[in-house]
Formats: C-alpha cells, sequence, structure tokens
C-alpha cells in the first residue's frame, strides 16, 4: 500500500540505546536538515516519508527494545503509515543479514559508521564541513560530546567492539570547535562520552591526553560543567585527577564501570584488574578529589558466579560506598568471550541478585543524601514538571542520577538552563529536595 500522506523530504529519526546512539542520530540530523530535509526526532506521528531506526544491540533486552520498533514502523509501512524505513546502528550493524530475512519491510539496513552510506541512499550529501556539528535532541543546556568510537578491551562480556569496531580518537583541535559550537548554541554543561574515556589518545598521539583535552575544553567560554562518563579503571590515567580537582568547571563526578569485586569473576571477565587495586584506584579518586561522586555500574550472573562471589559483591558494595550505581543481569551475547562459558546462574537468580545490590544502594544512597541537609549547592535546572523545578548538582548526571526538587512558586522565577544556589532541605535514596537562595 502506498502511503496515504507521506512526505519523501520528512524525516523522522528514532533513538534506542544510550548517549552515544543519540549523538549519532543528532549528527545524521544536521547534515539531513543541511539538505533541505524536514526533520524531527521521535515525532508523535507516523505521517513521516521517511523514518531511520538507530538501534541497541548491548544486551537481549536491548535488541528486543530495538526489534520491536522495527517491526512497529514496519507495519506502519505496510498500512501505508510511512513509505521508507531505514535500520543503523549497533543491532544493525550485528544482525542485518539476519533481520533482513525476516523484516522484508526494511528498505535498507547500515552499519555504525555508514552515515555517508546512508544518506546517499536518501539521496542528501555528506558534507564534511558539518562534522562534529549536532541537531541537538536534548534540552538546550546540556549537551553529549562523543570524544571517541569503537574500543580496545577485551572484557569477555561486550560486544561493542563487534559492532563499534576498534578505538579510534577524534583530535582535541576538532573536539574544541565542536564544544565552542555547542557553547554558541547556548550549551553550559558537557557530558564526555566513548566507549572508554581513559584510552583517549593512544591511537592518534600514542599516549593517553584525557587529561589534555580536558584541560583544552576548559578554556572554552560559555562552557560552566563538563562531566565525565565511562572511564575504564585499568590503565586509568591518574593526571585526570589532578585536572579534575583544579578545574572549576570540571564537575566532581566520574562515572567508572567496575562490573564486579570477586577476582575469579574479574579475571573470567577479562577486565585487567583486581579487587585489590579496584580500592586502591577509589581510594587515590578520593583522596584527590574529595566530596567526588564516583557512580559505577555492576553485572550479576557472569558464568560461574557462585553464592560466595555475590557475597564478595554485596560487602563490597556496603564498603565502597558508591554514591552512584546502577545493576544489570549478565546477557549472554554470541561471538564474544563469554559465549563460550555456560550461561548457569538462573535467570530468576540473576534478578534477585539485582535486587539485592540495588536494594542496598538504596540504603547506602539515602545514608549519604541525608547528609546533604542543610547545605547549599549550584543546580542546573533541567525542566519543571509536576508543581516542581527539577535539576541536578554537580554530583549527577541528567537521566540517570538523583534530581533535586523545587516547589514552584509565584514570587520565584527560574527558566530551564538556569544555575542556581539551592538549600537541601529533605532528602530521599534517589532524590534531594530544595529551596532557592535569594
Amino acid at each position: 500500500m502506498r502511503a496515504r500522506s507521506s512526505n519523501p523530504r520528512k524525516v523522522n529519526v528514532v533513538t534506542l540505546g544510550c548517549a552515544k546512539n543519540l549523538y549519532d542520530s543528532e549528527q545524521l540530523m544536521t547534515q539531513l536538515k543541511a539538505n533541505n530535509f524536514e526533520v524531527e526526532h521521535e515525532a508523535s506521528k507516523d505521517d513521516f516519508g521517511i523514518v531511520v531506526i538507530n538501534t541497541c544491540g548491548f544486551i537481549e533486552s536491548a535488541k528486543q527494545e530495538s526489534i520491536d520498533m522495527i517491526l512497529r514502523f514496519a507495519d506502519a509501512k505496510k498500512e501505508g503509515s510511512v513509505e521508507k524505513v531505514y535500520v543503523t546502528g549497533c543491532l544493525s550493524q550485528r544482525y542485518a543479514d539476519e533481520l533482513a530475512d525476516g523484516i522484508p519491510e526494511v528498505d535498507a539496513w547500515f552499519g555504525t559508521r555508514d552515515l555517508p552510506r546512508l544518506l546517499k541512499t536518501l539521496r542528501a550529501d555528506y558534507k564534511k564541513e558539518l562534522v562534529g556539528e549536532r541537531l541537538l535532541t536534548t534540552p538546550a543546556h546540556y549537551a553529549y560530546l562523543k570524544i571517541a568510537e569503537g574500543c580496545d578491551r577485551p572484557c569477555a562480556f561486550c560486544a561493542i567492539p563487534l559492532m563499534r569496531g576498534k578505538h579510534v580518537s577524534t583530535p582535541i583541535e576538532e573536539l574544541v570547535k565542536s564544544a565552542e559550537a555547542l557553547a554558541a548554541q547556548g550549551v553550559r554543561e558537557l557530558i564526555l562520552i566513548a566507549q572508554d574515556l581513559t584510552y583517549y589518545g593512544l591511537d592518534i598521539y600514542k599516549k593517553r591526553r584525557l587529561a589534555d583535552l580536558i584541560s583544552s575544553l576548559d578554556k572554552v567560554e560559555g562552557i560552566e560543567w563538563i562531566r565525565l562518563h565511562y572511564a575504564f579503571p585499568s590503565g586509568f590515567p591518574m593526571d585526570v585527577l589532578k585536572v579534575i580537582a583544579e578545574s572549576d568547571k570540571v564537575c566532581n563526578y566520574l562515572d567508572m564501570p567496575l562490573q564486579h569485586s570477586s577476582d575469579s569473576i574479574l579475571k573470567s571477565m577479562r577486565r585487567g584488574i583486581t579487587q585489590e587495586k579496584t580500592e586502591k584506584l577509589l581510594a587515590d579518586i578520593r583522596e584527590t578529589i574529595p566530596g567526588i561522586a564516583i557512580r559505577t555500574t555492576l553485572i550479576v550472573g557472569f558464568p560461574g558466579e557462585t553464592e560466595e562471589d555475590h557475597a564478595n559483591l554485596l560487602d563490597w558494595v556496603g564498603r565502597m560506598k558508591f554514591e552512584r550505581l546502577g545493576c544489570f543481569t549478565y546477557s549472554h551475547e554470541e561471538n564474544t568471550h563469554a559465549y563460550k562459558l555456560e550461561d548457569d546462574v538462573p535467570e530468576e537468580l540473576k534478578k534477585k541478585r539485582v535486587e539485592e545490590v540495588m536494594d542496598l544502594q538504596a540504603g547506602i544512597s539515602e545514608e549519604l543524601n541525608l547528609r546533604y541537609l542543610g547545605n547549599e549547592f549550584k543546580v542546573l535546572i533541567d525542566r519543571c514538571e509536576g508543581g516542581f523545578w527539577l535539576g541536578r548538582t554537580e554530583f549527577d548526571s541528567p537521566d540517570v542520577d538523583n534530581e533535586v526538587r523545587i516547589p514552584v512558586q509565584d514570587d520565584l522565577h527560574l527558566r530551564i538552563g538556569d544555575f542556581v544556589q539551592v538549600k537541601i532541605t529533605g532528602a530521599t535514596s534517589f532524590d534531594l529536595d530544595g529551596e532557592v537562595v535569594l
């Protein structure tokens, strides 16, 4: 059936997965807009001539979400709501051949580094002068800045190298130019992302240069916060700590996925680090930057994980007292090193172990948050809903961490993107209440 009211120059871009995918979608949208396409991100109506789905293929639940979205638009095409459906991103990179047979409604499949080919298919020119520019999908006051693509780490559970390829750093001067362009658009917070921030520079400069990059970005006028996501613990460049400690712009925040505490599980995961070395690193970070918020993620149910391993993890989380923590069940991914191992922890037990970790973390988070009572913090306002202005301290990243709730008042005039001084008046496990200090 032909599309009833589609526009062949109107593109709906749908993004699934992490911030790195969102960054890629923003670059695609910028290129399309420069080619005189009408572009929208995750439009509410299926009246677009073209839909591009940027997929995630990291773990089983993410793969299923991506497949469900593809099927939804395949049905929309059959019904005539859209004319063309294209799929890109990690799932497409990894499973295009298998999926193409089962979903013939998709017009073409593209990998994670196929932007020029995708544009050519859409009859759009790839404009090199736009590299680094993006049509932001985030609120105007913050943006993700991807400093590298791919990963060289050998982690047994991870399929990212299969989908994203080897680590490729973006030169410092290009990233500074991108940051300056974002600042000119009104962005005040830069969130640095990569599969592994700490590897930055090794490929093009032959040494780790994350500290140099941060120092360069620190000089960009208009940027007030710089936040670091996804640091690898093994081989962590310690000079980064000095830059964080001395900069007024770099948030006292570090996202460092540690995955587990048990030495046997860490070895099987091929993480290249032990519990003892991890604890030494955490101690050094906290000593150099007092008050830093460390966010980590953990995996439970990895092949061979025993009750003793899990008990070790619970004890470790209780001792380390991470300011922010997420926990996920292991996903048995084909073509990874761990796929050779027996996925021997039952799914229900995996879920039970996640609940135990997160219940423990809820108590830790509440204990840490209660320390903030009566203190004042600089807060960035993200949005207004439900009778509250919602913002974040430097210790919190958007979407995944705590929020500060400030009651809306007739005599309180705030704007999204404002920095305000807030006194903390209440605390729960994962949120804070506050009032603006006038």
